[in-house]
C-alpha cells in the first residue's frame, strides 16, 4: 500500500470514528419543553393554592351544644340532636345551662357551638359572629296561678308571690317583658321568685307563690300536666292575645282546644288562646357548611312532625327573626343536600366535595394549558428558523439594488454566517426538515447572488 493510499484510509477511519462518538440527535428539546411547561404548571399551582385557600378543611367530628336543665324540652330536643348526628359519625356534646338567655351567652363566649335560643332573647355585647339555622319549632308560654275564679288580664298578679324562672332562662326575660308590659315591676308589692320548672310547679302545689311562668327552655310536659290536674290551679288565658302578637312580634297566637293535655278529664274545659315565641337554632357564623346542612337535616327529623303545638311540615323554616340567616342554611332550606350528601355517607360526601374543589383549577388551566403546551412547543423551535428567513428577505431586497462587487462580498459573507448560525443551532430531530428546507433557501440566494454576479461580468465584458 502506498503512503497516499494510507494516508486517505487514515483520513477515512478518523472520520469514521468521530462519527460514532457523535451523540444522536434528540427527538426533544427539553430546554424547550421546559421553558414551555413551567409557566402553564406555575399558574396550575398558582389557581391550585388560590383554590385551596377558600377551601374549608374537613369538618370537624366533634360539636359542643347548650341545652338546658336537665328535664326540659330544650336538653331533650338536644339529645334527639345528638343521637342524629351521632349516625352520621358526629359526636355531640350537650351542656346543661339556664335556659335561653344562659345558651345565648354561652354561644357568644365561644363555649359552646350551637344553641336553641328562645326568639325575643338577646344580649349587649358583639353578635356579629352569630347567625340562626332556621326556627325550629314553637315554645308556648304557660302561666298557672291560684284563683277562686279566672282572671284576664296579667296586671291583676299584681301583689302576688310570681316563680318567674331562673336568671340566664328564657322564661325569665319573656315572664319579665310581660309583666313589664303589665305595669308589673320589681322592687313593688309584687315578690319575684327564682324558680322554674319543676320547682315552681311544686312551689305551687305547695302554696309557697301564687303564680308560675313555665317554658320549654326550662319545664317540662309532665309538669303542666300535673298543674292542670290539681285542684284550685288555672291556666292563664291570653284574652288580649291579639295585642300581645301586635306588639311583641316575635310572638305567635294560637288556640288550645278543649282536652288537649287530657281528653279524658277534658283538660282544658275551654278553648283557650296561648302565646309562644319561638326557637331558633343558632351558630357561629364559621360554622362549617358540611354541619350546617346535618343540623338542618336533623331539625327537620326532629322537628317537621305535627305536635299538640304546630301543624306537620310547619317547622324549621327560614324565617329571620333576631339573627340573620346563615347563607349554607338557607341555601339548604332552597335547594337541600348536596349531591354527594345525597347518596353517599357524609364523610365520604365530605371528601369529594372537597376533593372536586381542588380539581376545578386542574380541569379549567392544568389540561387545556397541556393541550396548549404542543403548539407553544412547536412555536418556540420554528422561531429559530423564522429569525433566519427574515434575514433571508432582508438580503434578497438587498440583491435589487445595484452593487459593487465588494458589497456582493460583503452580502456572500452575511449569508455564509446565516447558514453557519443555523447548522450551529441545536434543534430537536422532529424538527430538523425545517433546517434543512431553509438552508436549501439559503443555498437559492446564493445561486442568486453568484448569478448577479455573472450577469456583470458579461455586461462589462461587452461593453469593453
Amino acid at each position: 500500500m502506498t503512503n497516499a493510499e494510507a494516508g486517505k484510509n487514515g483520513k477515512i477511519e478518523g472520520v469514521r470514528r468521530r462519527l460514532l462518538g457523535l451523540r444522536p440527535v434528540s427527538l426533544v428539546s427539553w430546554r424547550d419543553a421546559i421553558a414551555t411547561l413551567t409557566p402553564i404548571v406555575l399558574l396550575s399551582a398558582a389557581a391550585i393554592f388560590a383554590t385551596l385557600h377558600f377551601v374549608r378543611p374537613a369538618p370537624p367530628l366533634h360539636l359542643v351544644m347548650a341545652g338546658g336543665p336537665d328535664g326540659s324540652n330544650f336538653r331533650a330536643v338536644a339529645e334527639r340532636y345528638r343521637q342524629i348526628l351521632a349516625r352520621n359519625g358526629i359526636e355531640l356534646q350537650v351542656l346543661s345551662s339556664h335556659g335561653s338567655a344562659d345558651n345565648l351567652d354561652m354561644l357568644a363566649e365561644n363555649k359552646v357551638d350551637i344553641a336553641l335560643v328562645q326568639s325575643g332573647v338577646t344580649r349587649d355585647g358583639d353578635v356579629s359572629d352569630i347567625v340562626s339555622l332556621g326556627t325550629m319549632f314553637r315554645q308556648p308560654v304557660t302561666i298557672f296561678y291560684r284563683a277562686p275564679k279566672p282572671i284576664e288580664r296579667l296586671s291583676q298578679l299584681a301583689g302576688r308571690r310570681i316563680a318567674i324562672g331562673h336568671e340566664g332562662s328564657g322564661t325569665r326575660v319573656l315572664a319579665m317583658t310581660l309583666l313589664d308590659g303589665n305595669g308589673i315591676e320589681p322592687g313593688g308589692a309584687t315578690q319575684f321568685f327564682d324558680l322554674e320548672g319543676g320547682d315552681a310547679a311544686a312551689a305551687l302545689l305547695a302554696r309557697k307563690i301564687d303564680a308560675a311562668f313555665l317554658s320549654g327552655d326550662s319545664a317540662n310536659l309532665g309538669a303542666v300536666r300535673d298543674l292542670l290536674h290539681a285542684d284550685g290551679i288555672r291556666l292563664f288565658d291570653f284574652v288580649q292575645g291579639e295585642a300581645y302578637e301586635r306588639r311583641y312580634r316575635y310572638l305567635n297566637r294560637f288556640e288550645l282546644p278543649p282536652g288537649a293535655f287530657d281528653l279524658g278529664a277534658n283538660l282544658p274545659d275551654h278553648r283557650i288562646t296561648m302565646l309562644a315565641p319561638t326557637v331558633e337554632l343558632l351558630a357561629h357564623a364559621d360554622l362549617h357548611p358540611a354541619l350546617s346542612d346535618l343540623l338542618v337535616e336533623a331539625a327537620q327529623e326532629v322537628h317537621g312532625r305535627g305536635t299538640l303545638m304546630q301543624n306537620p311540615g310547619e317547622f324549621p323554616h327560614a324565617i329571620e327573626h333576631d339573627y340573620p340567616m346563615s347563607d349554607d342554611a338557607a341555601r339548604y332550606y332552597k335547594s337541600g343536600k348536596g349531591l354527594a350528601y345525597r347518596y353517599l355517607p357524609f364523610w365520604l360526601a365530605s371528601l369529594v366535595n372537597r376533593a372536586a374543589v381542588v380539581l376545578l383549577p386542574i380541569v379549567v388551566v392544568l389540561i387545556p394549558g397541556l393541550r396548549f403546551a404542543p403548539y407553544l412547543y412547536g412555536w418556540r423551535i420554528k422561531r429559530r428558523i423564522y429569525k433566519h428567513y427574515g434575514e433571508l428577505m432582508a438580503l434578497e431586497r438587498a440583491m435589487l439594488e445595484p452593487m459593487t462587487p465588494e458589497q456582493r462580498a460583503a452580502l456572500l459573507a452575511q449569508l455564509d454566517k446565516i447558514e453557519k448560525s443555523v447548522v450551529g443551532t441545536k434543534m430537536p430531530g422532529a424538527f430538523a426538515d425545517q433546517a434543512y428546507i431553509l438552508r436549501r433557501h439559503i443555498h437559492f440566494v446564493r445561486d442568486g447572488l453568484g448569478a448577479g454576479a455573472t450577469r456583470e461580468d458579461d455586461e462589462v465584458a461587452l461593453l469593453r
